[in-house]
């Protein structure tokens, strides 16, 4: 009875394969062809992006970032020694940092320490400059592993500082992305603005400020058009902060980052949100990453580019 069933059965599966021109239907099961140029373009970017956040000045170097509150600071990473604003790393003593009557700022270093500014080394007191200035002031420590450099947000001023031995430099987690979909590549359209229009951009510690808003780019999506508003200036690429259907359910939840070429003369403007990316604030307590205006919040879930950062359990 068994070897009849089975004979049956044999007999049953090569009528069905003759009836189907004799083999399943393998169209059902194959994958997606992708442009293998495409893929190579992306996983370069992929590279680079990895690459950029390790670097030992990266966005995953950052260990402190204090507010400046009085007009000078004593600085260091020393303990009970007179320092108002304490580093993570560094030398215990580094030096004071202060402001003048005209709202400037100097670094007046310890002496016998080793230090450089902008790459050479530092004799004595220098203007601090911000990086709202033409040319940043970087002061290095702890040869070359640290930096110290001053950032303005709104009226305020901080100290931002890197260092190579950043626990979230050398405990990186990778990333992780929504696997590569060239239907999110889409050609949308440049909608300018009137020149010299702004946009108010939160950010995380409470700043808003006016950014360069030159327009929007109109892409379809599934029937629906949707509409975001790019950050920038001309000759320079078009800056996106965003969040999707996705923020919170697969990537950050404060919305990720995107960039496209300024449009050419036809007004066409190619957005691959499969280069979409996660701002600092993903990787570091110390960034004050920008928030999409409400005018960059959509609905569609956008399942391309990088997820949330799983963060290693310390």
């Amino acid at each position: 009875m068994r070897e009849a069933l089975r004979a049956g059965a044999v007999l049953g599966l090569a009528a069905w394969l003759a009836a189907c021109g004799g083999k399943p239907d393998e169209t059902a099961t194959a994958a997606p062809k992708v442009d293998p140029a495409f893929l190579a373009g992306l996983d370069a970017w992929r590279a680079q992006r990895r690459e950029d956040l390790l670097r030992p000045d990266g966005w995953t170097s950052l260990v402190g970032l204090h507010w400046l509150q009085l007009k000078a600071h004593y600085v260091g990473s020393g303990e009970r020694i007179g320092n108002g604003v304490r580093f993570a790393f560094g030398p215990p003593k580094m030096g004071m940092v202060s402001r003048d009557e005209a709202g400037g700022y100097w670094f007046t270093p310890e002496t016998g320490l080793v230090l450089t500014a902008n790459g050479e080394p530092l004799k004595g007191r220098i203007a601090l400059h911000s990086d709202h200035d033409p040319e940043p002031t970087v002061v290095g420590f702890d040869d070359g592993q640290g930096q110290m450099s001053l950032l303005q947000r709104g009226d305020r001023y901080a100290l931002r500082i890197k260092h190579a031995d950043a626990p979230t430099r050398l405990k990186f987690a990778g990333l992780e992305y929504w696997p590569a979909d060239p239907s999110w590549r889409i050609e949308g359209r440049f909608v300018a603005n009137p020149v010299g229009k702004t946009l108010p951009i939160g950010d995380i510690v409470g700043t808003q400020s006016e950014s360069p808003n030159p327009g929007a780019v109109e892409f379809e999506r599934d029937g629906q058009t949707y509409r975001l508003q790019a950050l920038g200036e001309p000759g320079r690429e078009l800056f996106f902060v965003f969040a999707d259907g996705t923020s919170g359910h697969g990537s950050y939840a404060a919305g990720r980052f995107l960039e496209a070429a300024w449009p050419g003369a036809d007004g066409k403007v190619v957005l691959d949100f499969n280069r979409a990316y996660n701002p600092p604030c993903v990787f570091t307590l110390f960034a004050t990453c920008p928030l999409p205006p409400a005018e960059n919040r959509i609905a569609l879930p956008i399942t391309a580019g990088e997820k949330n950062y799983a963060a290693p359990v310390h």
